[in-house]
Protein backbone atom coordinates (compact mmCIF):
# COMPACT_ATOMS: atom_id res chain seq x y z
CA UNK A 1 0.00 0.00 0.00
CA UNK A 2 1.27 3.58 -0.92
CA UNK A 3 0.21 6.93 0.32
CA UNK A 4 0.07 9.75 -2.65
CA UNK A 5 0.20 13.26 -1.59
CA UNK A 6 -1.47 16.19 -3.58
CA UNK A 7 -0.72 19.87 -3.06
CA UNK A 8 -4.10 21.77 -2.41
CA UNK A 9 -3.82 25.35 -1.34
CA UNK A 10 -0.71 26.22 1.15
CA UNK A 11 -0.72 22.32 2.51
CA UNK A 12 -1.16 19.11 0.89
CA UNK A 13 -3.74 16.19 1.26
CA UNK A 14 -3.26 12.65 0.80
CA UNK A 15 -5.18 9.46 0.00
CA UNK A 16 -4.22 5.63 -0.10
CA UNK A 17 -3.94 3.71 -2.82
CA UNK A 18 -4.18 0.18 -1.45
CA UNK A 19 -3.96 -1.85 -4.82
CA UNK A 20 -1.52 0.03 -6.65
CA UNK A 21 -3.98 1.03 -9.10
CA UNK A 22 -2.76 4.55 -9.94
CA UNK A 23 0.55 5.04 -11.86
CA UNK A 24 1.83 9.04 -10.74
CA UNK A 25 3.04 10.81 -14.51
CA UNK A 26 5.41 13.39 -12.94
CA UNK A 27 8.76 14.32 -14.38
CA UNK A 28 11.48 11.86 -14.12
CA UNK A 29 14.48 11.90 -11.95
CA UNK A 30 16.73 12.97 -14.88
CA UNK A 31 14.34 15.98 -15.86
CA UNK A 32 14.19 17.67 -12.42
CA UNK A 33 16.22 20.35 -12.18
CA UNK A 34 18.00 22.64 -9.65
CA UNK A 35 17.00 26.20 -8.35
CA UNK A 36 19.11 28.96 -10.07
CA UNK A 37 20.94 31.23 -8.14
CA UNK A 38 21.36 35.03 -8.45
CA UNK A 39 24.70 33.95 -10.13
CA UNK A 40 22.98 31.33 -12.62
CA UNK A 41 20.39 33.76 -13.38
CA UNK A 42 22.70 36.53 -14.08
CA UNK A 43 24.89 34.39 -16.34
CA UNK A 44 21.59 33.79 -18.42
CA UNK A 45 20.95 37.51 -18.29
CA UNK A 46 24.38 38.41 -20.00
CA UNK A 47 24.09 35.94 -22.33
CA UNK A 48 20.51 36.93 -24.14
CA UNK A 49 18.93 35.22 -26.96
CA UNK A 50 18.72 37.38 -30.26
CA UNK A 51 19.23 40.41 -28.45
CA UNK A 52 21.54 43.14 -26.92
CA UNK A 53 22.93 43.26 -23.67
CA UNK A 54 20.63 45.10 -20.85
CA UNK A 55 23.86 47.66 -20.92
CA UNK A 56 23.81 48.54 -24.54
CA UNK A 57 19.82 49.18 -24.45
CA UNK A 58 19.16 51.15 -21.25
CA UNK A 59 21.01 54.25 -20.77
CA UNK A 60 21.29 56.27 -17.29
CA UNK A 61 18.55 58.96 -16.76
CA UNK A 62 16.16 56.60 -18.85
CA UNK A 63 12.96 55.49 -17.43
CA UNK A 64 12.27 51.72 -17.25
CA UNK A 65 8.51 49.93 -16.69
CA UNK A 66 9.13 46.56 -15.10
CA UNK A 67 5.78 44.09 -15.81
CA UNK A 68 5.16 41.55 -13.01
CA UNK A 69 2.64 38.88 -13.33
CA UNK A 70 0.02 38.91 -10.36
CA UNK A 71 -0.84 36.49 -7.45
CA UNK A 72 -2.17 34.01 -9.73
CA UNK A 73 0.74 32.93 -11.03
CA UNK A 74 4.29 31.34 -9.33
CA UNK A 75 7.15 33.18 -11.46
CA UNK A 76 9.85 33.28 -9.11
CA UNK A 77 9.18 36.99 -9.48
CA UNK A 78 10.93 38.39 -6.19
CA UNK A 79 14.40 36.75 -6.77
CA UNK A 80 14.34 37.59 -10.89
CA UNK A 81 13.02 41.33 -10.15
CA UNK A 82 14.99 41.91 -7.00
CA UNK A 83 18.09 41.37 -9.26
CA UNK A 84 16.70 43.01 -12.21
CA UNK A 85 16.38 46.26 -10.11
CA UNK A 86 19.66 46.13 -9.01
CA UNK A 87 20.96 45.50 -12.32
CA UNK A 88 19.05 48.71 -13.78
CA UNK A 89 20.52 50.34 -10.76
CA UNK A 90 24.37 49.43 -11.55
CA UNK A 91 23.40 50.35 -15.43
CA UNK A 92 23.14 54.11 -14.20
CA UNK A 93 18.98 54.29 -13.48
CA UNK A 94 17.83 56.19 -11.32
CA UNK A 95 15.70 53.65 -8.33
CA UNK A 96 12.84 56.45 -8.92
CA UNK A 97 13.22 55.95 -12.53
CA UNK A 98 12.10 52.32 -12.16
CA UNK A 99 8.37 51.65 -11.93
CA UNK A 100 6.39 48.20 -11.34
CA UNK A 101 3.22 47.41 -12.96
CA UNK A 102 1.51 44.24 -12.14
CA UNK A 103 -0.07 42.41 -15.57
CA UNK A 104 -3.70 41.68 -13.82
CA UNK A 105 -5.83 41.49 -16.97
CA UNK A 106 -9.38 41.29 -15.72
CA UNK A 107 -8.23 39.69 -12.24
CA UNK A 108 -8.56 41.51 -9.09
CA UNK A 109 -5.96 43.93 -7.98
CA UNK A 110 -2.75 42.81 -6.08
CA UNK A 111 -2.79 43.12 -2.29
CA UNK A 112 -0.24 44.84 -0.84
CA UNK A 113 0.84 41.67 1.31
CA UNK A 114 0.99 39.72 -2.29
CA UNK A 115 3.27 42.69 -3.67
CA UNK A 116 5.89 41.89 -0.84
CA UNK A 117 4.96 38.33 -1.17
CA UNK A 118 5.60 38.55 -5.18
CA UNK A 119 8.49 41.31 -4.87
CA UNK A 120 10.23 40.88 -1.63
CA UNK A 121 9.51 43.78 1.26
CA UNK A 122 13.12 45.20 -0.10
CA UNK A 123 11.84 46.19 -3.55
CA UNK A 124 8.13 46.59 -2.79
CA UNK A 125 9.40 49.18 -0.24
CA UNK A 126 11.56 50.89 -2.91
CA UNK A 127 10.05 50.83 -6.22
CA UNK A 128 6.98 52.73 -7.28
CA UNK A 129 4.22 50.11 -8.10
CA UNK A 130 1.12 50.73 -10.55
CA UNK A 131 -2.27 49.69 -10.84
CA UNK A 132 -3.93 47.91 -13.90
CA UNK A 133 -7.34 48.02 -13.88
CA UNK A 134 -8.68 46.59 -17.64
CA UNK A 135 -12.51 49.02 -17.29
CA UNK A 136 -10.70 52.06 -16.94
CA UNK A 137 -10.47 54.16 -19.63
CA UNK A 138 -8.49 56.55 -18.81
CA UNK A 139 -5.98 54.10 -17.81
CA UNK A 140 -5.40 52.90 -21.30
CA UNK A 141 -4.22 54.79 -24.40
CA UNK A 142 -5.42 53.44 -28.02
CA UNK A 143 -3.17 52.26 -30.62
CA UNK A 144 -5.27 51.17 -33.39
CA UNK A 145 -6.53 48.60 -34.52
CA UNK A 146 -5.27 44.71 -35.45
CA UNK A 147 -5.60 43.76 -39.35
CA UNK A 148 -8.26 41.20 -37.74
CA UNK A 149 -10.25 44.82 -36.32
CA UNK A 150 -9.21 43.78 -32.50
CA UNK A 151 -8.96 47.27 -30.93
CA UNK A 152 -5.56 48.22 -29.30
CA UNK A 153 -5.92 49.60 -26.22
CA UNK A 154 -3.08 49.06 -23.55
CA UNK A 155 -2.19 50.67 -19.93
CA UNK A 156 -0.55 53.71 -21.19
CA UNK A 157 2.44 53.52 -18.83
CA UNK A 158 3.69 50.73 -21.38
CA UNK A 159 4.14 54.34 -23.79
CA UNK A 160 5.24 56.52 -21.17
CA UNK A 161 8.60 54.80 -20.51
CA UNK A 162 11.47 54.93 -22.10
CA UNK A 163 12.10 50.74 -21.69
CA UNK A 164 9.45 48.15 -21.04
CA UNK A 165 11.02 44.78 -19.70
CA UNK A 166 8.69 42.03 -19.71
CA UNK A 167 8.79 39.15 -16.70
CA UNK A 168 6.84 35.83 -16.39
CA UNK A 169 7.03 32.03 -16.38
CA UNK A 170 6.68 29.62 -18.96
CA UNK A 171 3.79 27.65 -18.65
CA UNK A 172 1.03 25.65 -20.65
CA UNK A 173 -1.91 27.31 -21.26
CA UNK A 174 -5.63 26.09 -22.17
CA UNK A 175 -5.79 27.84 -25.23
CA UNK A 176 -3.20 30.54 -25.87
CA UNK A 177 -0.67 27.80 -25.96
CA UNK A 178 1.72 29.04 -23.47
CA UNK A 179 1.94 31.70 -20.81
CA UNK A 180 4.82 34.25 -20.39
CA UNK A 181 6.05 36.32 -23.21
CA UNK A 182 3.35 38.09 -25.16
CA UNK A 183 0.57 37.85 -22.55
CA UNK A 184 2.21 40.72 -19.95
CA UNK A 185 1.23 42.82 -22.33
CA UNK A 186 -2.17 41.42 -23.77
CA UNK A 187 -4.65 40.41 -21.95
CA UNK A 188 -1.97 41.19 -19.48
CA UNK A 189 -2.14 45.22 -19.78
CA UNK A 190 -4.90 45.26 -22.49
CA UNK A 191 -8.18 46.92 -22.13
CA UNK A 192 -11.47 44.39 -21.01
CA UNK A 193 -12.22 45.24 -24.58
CA UNK A 194 -9.26 43.89 -26.31
CA UNK A 195 -8.45 41.20 -23.61
CA UNK A 196 -12.41 39.91 -25.43
CA UNK A 197 -11.86 40.42 -28.43
CA UNK A 198 -8.36 38.24 -28.63
CA UNK A 199 -9.92 35.89 -26.51
CA UNK A 200 -13.15 35.26 -28.66
CA UNK A 201 -10.59 34.12 -31.37
CA UNK A 202 -10.22 30.36 -29.23
CA UNK A 203 -14.06 29.90 -29.91
CA UNK A 204 -15.52 28.98 -33.38
CA UNK A 205 -19.08 30.88 -33.24
CA UNK A 206 -19.88 28.34 -36.59
CA UNK A 207 -19.42 25.30 -35.00
CA UNK A 208 -20.07 26.27 -31.33
CA UNK A 209 -16.45 24.64 -30.01
CA UNK A 210 -12.89 25.49 -30.04
CA UNK A 211 -11.23 26.92 -33.03
CA UNK A 212 -8.72 25.16 -34.82
CA UNK A 213 -5.25 25.71 -34.11
CA UNK A 214 -6.27 26.72 -30.23
CA UNK A 215 -4.92 24.54 -27.72
CA UNK A 216 -2.35 24.15 -25.32
CA UNK A 217 1.58 23.57 -26.28
CA UNK A 218 0.61 25.19 -29.46
CA UNK A 219 1.63 28.55 -31.00
CA UNK A 220 1.84 28.70 -34.89
CA UNK A 221 -1.46 28.75 -35.86
CA UNK A 222 -2.82 29.65 -33.03
CA UNK A 223 -4.98 32.84 -33.44
CA UNK A 224 -5.26 33.86 -29.98
CA UNK A 225 -1.41 33.67 -29.46
CA UNK A 226 -1.02 35.52 -32.75
CA UNK A 227 -3.08 38.64 -32.00
CA UNK A 228 -1.58 38.85 -28.17
CA UNK A 229 1.90 39.18 -29.85
CA UNK A 230 0.71 41.22 -32.80
CA UNK A 231 -1.36 44.15 -29.83
CA UNK A 232 2.58 43.48 -28.01
CA UNK A 233 4.46 43.79 -30.79
CA UNK A 234 2.85 47.80 -31.02
CA UNK A 235 4.58 48.28 -27.04
CA UNK A 236 8.03 46.61 -28.55
CA UNK A 237 8.99 45.58 -24.86
CA UNK A 238 13.21 46.43 -24.61
CA UNK A 239 13.57 42.73 -23.18
CA UNK A 240 12.07 39.74 -21.81
CA UNK A 241 13.04 37.54 -18.50
CA UNK A 242 11.00 34.04 -18.49
CA UNK A 243 11.41 31.49 -15.89
CA UNK A 244 10.21 28.21 -15.47
CA UNK A 245 9.66 27.20 -11.84
CA UNK A 246 9.73 23.73 -10.37
CA UNK A 247 6.59 22.16 -7.69
CA UNK A 248 7.76 25.35 -5.20
CA UNK A 249 7.52 27.97 -7.08
CA UNK A 250 11.55 28.50 -7.56
CA UNK A 251 13.01 29.38 -11.07
CA UNK A 252 15.17 26.12 -12.54
CA UNK A 253 15.11 28.02 -15.94
CA UNK A 254 15.85 31.59 -17.28
CA UNK A 255 15.27 32.77 -20.56
CA UNK A 256 16.12 36.54 -21.27
CA UNK A 257 16.56 38.52 -24.21
CA UNK A 258 14.48 39.57 -27.57
CA UNK A 259 10.58 39.12 -26.11
CA UNK A 260 9.60 36.80 -28.97
CA UNK A 261 12.11 34.98 -29.74
CA UNK A 262 13.60 34.12 -26.02
CA UNK A 263 10.17 33.20 -25.25
CA UNK A 264 9.53 31.48 -28.69
CA UNK A 265 12.52 29.12 -27.38
CA UNK A 266 11.64 28.75 -23.56
CA UNK A 267 7.94 27.27 -24.87
CA UNK A 268 9.80 24.92 -27.03
CA UNK A 269 12.08 23.71 -24.52
CA UNK A 270 9.09 23.57 -21.85
CA UNK A 271 7.05 20.97 -24.16
CA UNK A 272 9.95 19.04 -24.52
CA UNK A 273 10.74 18.18 -20.78
CA UNK A 274 7.24 18.69 -19.95
CA UNK A 275 5.26 16.48 -21.81
CA UNK A 276 4.32 12.80 -20.50
CA UNK A 277 3.92 10.03 -22.55
CA UNK A 278 1.10 7.26 -21.91
CA UNK A 279 0.51 4.03 -23.51
CA UNK A 280 -2.99 4.49 -23.00
CA UNK A 281 -6.00 6.78 -21.74
CA UNK A 282 -7.23 5.72 -18.20
CA UNK A 283 -10.44 5.58 -17.07
CA UNK A 284 -10.02 7.65 -13.65
CA UNK A 285 -7.60 10.45 -13.08
CA UNK A 286 -6.96 12.46 -10.09
CA UNK A 287 -4.93 15.83 -11.03
CA UNK A 288 -4.33 18.24 -8.49
CA UNK A 289 -4.60 22.09 -9.16
CA UNK A 290 -0.86 22.31 -8.17
CA UNK A 291 -1.57 24.25 -4.90
CA UNK A 292 -1.10 27.88 -4.19
CA UNK A 293 -1.22 29.88 -6.27
CA UNK A 294 -2.55 27.47 -8.86
CA UNK A 295 -5.68 26.72 -7.27
CA UNK A 296 -6.62 30.10 -6.04
CA UNK A 297 -9.92 30.31 -7.33
CA UNK A 298 -11.99 27.93 -9.87
CA UNK A 299 -11.01 29.81 -12.61
CA UNK A 300 -7.48 29.01 -12.73
CA UNK A 301 -8.09 25.42 -11.09
CA UNK A 302 -10.15 24.63 -14.78
CA UNK A 303 -6.52 24.50 -16.45
CA UNK A 304 -5.96 21.23 -14.44
CA UNK A 305 -8.63 19.64 -15.51
CA UNK A 306 -8.05 20.40 -18.73
CA UNK A 307 -4.60 19.05 -18.56
CA UNK A 308 -6.66 15.73 -16.87
CA UNK A 309 -8.68 15.61 -19.59
CA UNK A 310 -5.54 14.67 -22.03
CA UNK A 311 -5.00 10.99 -19.69
CA UNK A 312 -9.06 10.51 -19.18
CA UNK A 313 -11.05 7.55 -21.38
CA UNK A 314 -14.37 9.70 -22.43
CA UNK A 315 -17.17 9.28 -19.98
CA UNK A 316 -14.33 8.29 -17.50
CA UNK A 317 -13.94 9.66 -13.49
CA UNK A 318 -11.74 12.71 -13.45
CA UNK A 319 -11.07 13.83 -9.27
CA UNK A 320 -9.45 17.43 -9.63
CA UNK A 321 -8.43 18.37 -5.87
CA UNK A 322 -8.55 22.44 -5.66
CA UNK A 323 -8.68 24.48 -2.89
CA UNK A 324 -10.20 27.74 -4.15
CA UNK A 325 -9.67 29.64 -1.29
CA UNK A 326 -11.06 32.62 -3.11
CA UNK A 327 -14.32 30.90 -4.56
CA UNK A 328 -14.94 30.65 -8.28
CA UNK A 329 -12.69 34.03 -9.48
CA UNK A 330 -15.40 36.29 -11.04
CA UNK A 331 -18.62 37.01 -9.33
CA UNK A 332 -20.77 36.31 -12.19
CA UNK A 333 -18.98 32.87 -13.44
CA UNK A 334 -21.55 30.91 -11.93
CA UNK A 335 -24.37 32.26 -13.53
CA UNK A 336 -23.41 31.39 -17.17
CA UNK A 337 -24.03 27.48 -15.73
CA UNK A 338 -27.94 28.54 -16.01
CA UNK A 339 -27.51 26.89 -19.53
CA UNK A 340 -28.91 24.10 -20.30
CA UNK A 341 -25.94 22.83 -21.58
CA UNK A 342 -22.52 23.47 -22.98
CA UNK A 343 -24.56 23.80 -26.44
CA UNK A 344 -26.79 26.43 -24.95
CA UNK A 345 -23.70 28.01 -23.53
CA UNK A 346 -22.12 28.28 -26.84
CA UNK A 347 -24.73 30.07 -28.09
CA UNK A 348 -24.91 32.29 -25.41
CA UNK A 349 -21.53 33.24 -25.78
CA UNK A 350 -22.13 33.84 -29.96
CA UNK A 351 -24.61 36.51 -29.08
CA UNK A 352 -22.89 37.79 -26.04
CA UNK A 353 -19.31 36.74 -25.62
CA UNK A 354 -17.50 37.72 -22.15
CA UNK A 355 -13.74 36.00 -20.96
CA UNK A 356 -15.70 34.30 -18.10
CA UNK A 357 -18.08 32.31 -20.21
CA UNK A 358 -15.84 30.73 -22.37
CA UNK A 359 -14.13 29.53 -19.48
CA UNK A 360 -17.34 28.16 -18.19
CA UNK A 361 -18.29 26.72 -21.77
CA UNK A 362 -14.96 24.92 -21.61
CA UNK A 363 -15.16 23.61 -18.14
CA UNK A 364 -19.10 22.28 -19.05
CA UNK A 365 -17.74 20.74 -21.85
CA UNK A 366 -15.30 18.48 -19.77
CA UNK A 367 -17.79 17.81 -17.11
CA UNK A 368 -20.64 16.33 -19.63
CA UNK A 369 -17.76 13.91 -20.91
CA UNK A 370 -16.50 13.02 -17.82
CA UNK A 371 -17.80 12.53 -14.33
CA UNK A 372 -16.05 15.37 -12.84
CA UNK A 373 -15.92 14.80 -8.95
CA UNK A 374 -14.15 18.45 -7.14
CA UNK A 375 -12.58 18.15 -3.89
CA UNK A 376 -12.59 22.07 -2.57
CA UNK A 377 -14.21 24.29 -0.45
CA UNK A 378 -16.77 25.45 -2.83
CA UNK A 379 -20.68 25.03 -1.60
CA UNK A 380 -21.65 21.91 -2.83
CA UNK A 381 -24.74 23.41 -4.32
CA UNK A 382 -22.35 25.79 -6.23
CA UNK A 383 -20.22 22.82 -7.55
CA UNK A 384 -23.54 20.50 -8.63
CA UNK A 385 -24.79 23.71 -10.28
CA UNK A 386 -21.34 23.27 -12.40
CA UNK A 387 -22.98 19.54 -13.10
CA UNK A 388 -19.62 18.91 -11.38
CA UNK A 389 -19.97 16.51 -8.42
CA UNK A 390 -19.10 18.04 -4.28
CA UNK A 391 -16.01 16.02 -1.85
CA UNK A 392 -14.67 17.23 0.73
CA UNK A 393 -11.75 14.28 0.26
CA UNK A 394 -10.21 12.54 -1.80
CA UNK A 395 -11.13 9.10 -0.19
CA UNK A 396 -14.65 10.27 -0.36
CA UNK A 397 -14.88 10.75 -4.40
CA UNK A 398 -13.07 7.71 -4.58
CA UNK A 399 -15.45 5.70 -2.66
CA UNK A 400 -18.08 6.66 -5.21
CA UNK A 401 -16.58 4.91 -7.78
CA UNK A 402 -17.64 0.92 -8.29
CA UNK A 403 -15.39 -0.22 -10.11
CA UNK A 404 -12.11 -0.22 -7.50
CA UNK A 405 -10.12 -1.90 -9.71
CA UNK A 406 -9.89 0.64 -12.71
CA UNK A 407 -6.54 1.44 -13.12
CA UNK A 408 -5.66 5.43 -12.89
CA UNK A 409 -3.07 8.27 -13.53
CA UNK A 410 -2.44 10.96 -10.54
CA UNK A 411 -1.32 14.32 -12.10
CA UNK A 412 0.38 16.05 -9.04
CA UNK A 413 1.43 19.36 -10.82
CA UNK A 414 -2.26 20.44 -13.04
CA UNK A 415 -1.72 22.41 -15.79
CA UNK A 416 2.49 22.05 -15.42
CA UNK A 417 2.45 18.47 -17.31
CA UNK A 418 0.68 18.12 -20.54
CA UNK A 419 0.16 14.33 -20.76
CA UNK A 420 -0.13 13.09 -24.82
CA UNK A 421 -0.69 9.45 -25.99
CA UNK A 422 2.25 7.32 -27.65
CA UNK A 423 5.75 6.21 -27.36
Amino acid sequence: MSVIELACGRGRVAFEDAAGRFEVLELADDMMEPPLSDAELGARIDDPVDSQALEEIISPGETVLLVASDATRATASGQVINLLVRRLIQLGVAPADVRIIFATGIHRRVTEAEKRELLTPFIAQRIQTIEHNADDGAQHVNLGETERGTPIEVNRALVEHSHVILTGAINFHYFAGFTGGRKSVCPGLASARTIAATHLLAFDAATGGRRAGVGAGRLDGNAVHEECERIAAEVAPSFLLNTVVDEKGRAVRLYAGDWRLAHRLGCAEYVESHTIKIDEKRPLVVVSGGGAPHDLDLIQAHKALDMAAHACTEGGTIILVAECVEGLGRPDFLRWFDAADSRALAARLSEHYAVNGQTAWALLTKAERFNVTLVSGLAAEDVRHMRMTPARTIDEALARIGDNDAPGYVLPRGAQLMPIVGR
